[in-house]
């Protein structure tokens, strides 16, 4: 039993065919089809016998362009299923774990993005979650008529009043506005569906959404942001934040801050999970986990480390030999706190940029680790119990043996020492993460939209 009667929150964040650059040519039976549904149905199903709470899928809307004839198989960019596609189909063969799917406010509309969510979170039974991100490059932004990506600062302006719309459509529906009556002849109440006629900044949006309210009333909200603007959004917003950290006091002080930022808003700060992304290594032995870590090193090649550290930091470094020291990079528009965390490795730790390039594109300025099952135990015990994470965000380096291997080895050890459950607790992904249903805004402030409702 942890001392304050915590449980820890396990999610798994699933990268196509695993999150090292080496792991897709790592499994003895030969790599995964990356579109092949029964691949991610199969790890979906691992985790929630594991009595994981969440099985992530990320995004992106862009292919990199790859100069020269350094062409190599970047798995994160290839395959690429459209994330609430997939989502949609493995709520059908789940029952409890939830599903999260980072959908960008950058390159979408509040309306289609609302629909969306809510229909999964019907046809999941209250399981879904959204990943709200701002595109971070360009090119997402050519993908979709821009030469350029939006201003930072802009960008987190535009994503604060996407999901105020996004919220208050999921709203427009009282949870009791659908009847049928069918002696009556009414389907639902019109007293009881409500007119938004938003009219901000970025987005005009009449309303109502064309789907009942959400059973959550509103899906989980996620972010992922670590920058100020970022920081201030998931404070607002969040009811779960991703973060990429790699020391125990990094990760304390990013939990802290924000703790106390979600205070600011006047919010429980228990109402705001806070939740790491680690990269472990398992084996029996240190020394075979050691040799399991090297071995996937050798997979990656130079030209993708080197094409992912600039992506990452969003600089061109064509001039400088992978011997040379990194040199100085203009502040990115892109992922600013990314950027931030990847000069300060560089600096603190003297690293070339081929020493760089093979730590960033494996950990991806998070942490990664290389242990026995009780030495991941342990570091996940240190790490919840001294306040540095509610949970974790478990990114397996390749598929499905990783995965496999925390489910059956890991999470056992959690469960014996008190600090994870084993069940599922609730209905819905609201109810297993232990955060309350949103009352609806509608009924909690009248004024909110036109009174009254269109049909009346």
């Amino acid at each position: 039993m942890s001392a304050d009667n915590r449980r820890m929150i396990l999610a798994t964040f699933i990268h196509n065919s695993g999150s090292h650059p080496g792991g897709w040519r790592y499994p003895a039976e030969g790599p995964v089809d990356q579109h092949d549904f029964s691949h991610y149905a199969r790890l979906a199903q691992k985790a929630e016998k594991g009595k994981l709470h969440v099985y992530f899928s990320g995004d992106s809307q862009g292919f990199p362009h790859i100069r020269g004839k350094d062409a190599f198989a970047a798995t994160d960019y290839a395959g690429k299923l459209e994330p609430t596609t997939l989502l949609a189909a493995l709520s059908v063969v789940t029952q409890n774990i939830g599903l999260v799917a980072t959908v960008s406010t950058t390159f979408n509309e509040p309306y289609s993005i609302a629909r969306r969510f809510a229909s999964l979170d019907h046809i999941s039974g209250g399981r879904i979650g959204w990943n709200v991100v701002t595109s971070t490059g360009d090119i997402e932004a050519r993908n979709f008529g821009f030469d350029a990506i939006m201003g930072h600062d802009r960008r987190y302006e535009r994503a604060e009043e996407f999901v105020n719309v996004v919220r208050n459509l999921w709203d427009s529906w009282e949870d009791d506005a659908i009847v049928r009556d069918a002696s009556a002849g009414r389907y639902f109440d019109p007293a009881k569906v409500h007119q938004l006629d938003h009219d901000g900044e970025f987005f005009r949006v009449a309303g109502p959404l064309n789907v009942g309210r959400p059973p959550q009333g509103h899906p989980i909200i996620v972010q992922a942001g670590g920058s100020p603007s970022g920081r201030a959004l998931a404070a607002r917003t969040a009811d779960m934040i991703f973060t990429a950290q790699n020391s125990i006091s990094g990760a304390q002080d990013f939990y802290a801050d924000m703790k106390a930022r979600a205070a600011l808003f006047g919010r429980d700060p228990g109402t705001l999970l806070v939740i790491p992304s680690v990269q472990f290594i398992l084996a029996g032995t240190e020394e075979a986990a050691a040799r399991k870590k090297e071995e996937l090193l050798e997979l990656i090649p130079d030209a993708l480390a080197f094409q992912t550290l600039q992506l990452q930091l969003g600089a061109d470094l064509s001039h400088c030999s992978l011997d040379d020291k990194l040199p100085e990079v203009a502040q990115t528009e892109g992922g600013q706190w990314v950027q931030e965390q990847i000069v300060r490795m560089a600096r603190e730790e003297d690293l070339t940029i081929r020493e760089l390039a093979k730590r960033v594109v494996v950990a991806r300025a998070s942490l990664a680790m290389a242990g026995t099952p009780e030495q991941v135990a342990d570091f996940c015990q240190d790490w919840f119990l001294q306040k540095g994470a509610d949970g974790f965000s478990i990114t397996p380096n390749y598929l499905p043996a990783n995965l496999d291997d925390f489910v059956d080895e890991v999470v056992p050890i959690l469960q014996r020492r008190g600090l994870f459950r084993t069940d599922y607790e609730g209905e819905t992904l609201r109810d297993n993460l232990g955060l309350s249903r949103p009352e609806n805004g509608f009924v909690a402030d009248p004024e909110l939209g036109n009174e009254p409702a269109i049909w009346a």
